[in-house]
């Protein structure tokens, strides 16, 4: 009778110090991977409130972006490091000094905006997609305002862009895109953070 009663207290004994051992010893979580992306589009196309969202700060008074600013953008399994470039015209011209270091880029399009504007986005997505500094990396492009009346669908996007002949053997995405639906947002740029590990992998096998 003694004997199993000092049998049960030792493999008690053992089962809390194995639990003692694997909380205490576990350590902290192995920190998650950072990606530097770059983030384009005209003024108006909704690349601030898009951010701010993601971020979980207020968009109340949102203003165009001006030069530029960087966000940390932190999901379950990455931190984006967002470097978002002003549209409007005057600072435009200067994106392509801010490319260099990106691993990724996004580039937010008003799917609801006037045919000259459309335009102008096309021309610019196009111009992105061949920059020498960006046409291997990995695009995340967002048809936003979806929610408005006036949103051309996705697919009317990608037959307007040309986006098959344009970017075919590169890496991208298109998605729909709204304020007012952010966990399609968030799942769009998981897509994105998907196509980033497998080029980081791709790169790390050469």
């Amino acid at each position: 009778m003694s004997g199993c009663m000092y049998v049960t207290v030792f493999v008690c004994r053992i089962s809390a110090y194995t639990c003692f051992r694997t909380l205490c010893c576990k350590g902290p979580p192995p920190p998650r991977p950072e990606y530097d992306v770059v983030c384009i589009g005209l003024t108006g196309s909704g690349k601030t409130s898009l951010l701010s969202r993601l971020c979980s700060e207020a968009t109340d008074n949102i203003v165009p972006t001006t030069g530029f600013s960087i966000k940390a953008v932190p999901f379950p399994n990455a931190i984006l490091n967002v470097k978002e470039l002003g549209g409007a015209d005057s600072i435009k011209k200067y994106w392509s000094r801010y490319y260099q270091g990106s691993q990724g880029v996004v580039f937010v399009l008003d799917s609801a905006s006037s045919e000259e504007d459309l335009e102008v986005a096309r021309t610019e997505l196009h111009s992105a997609l061949q920059h020498p500094q960006l046409c291997t990396l990995p695009f995340l492009i967002l048809a936003n305002h979806q929610d408005k009346p006036a949103a051309r669908t996705v697919q009317e996007i990608k037959k307007y862009f040309e986006l098959e002949p344009l970017a075919r053997g590169k890496s991208w995405i298109l998605e729909g895109s709204s304020v007012d639906n952010m966990e399609a947002v968030k799942e769009s740029f998981s897509q994105l953070i998907h196509l980033l590990e497998e080029k980081d992998q791709e790169t790390g096998r050469i």
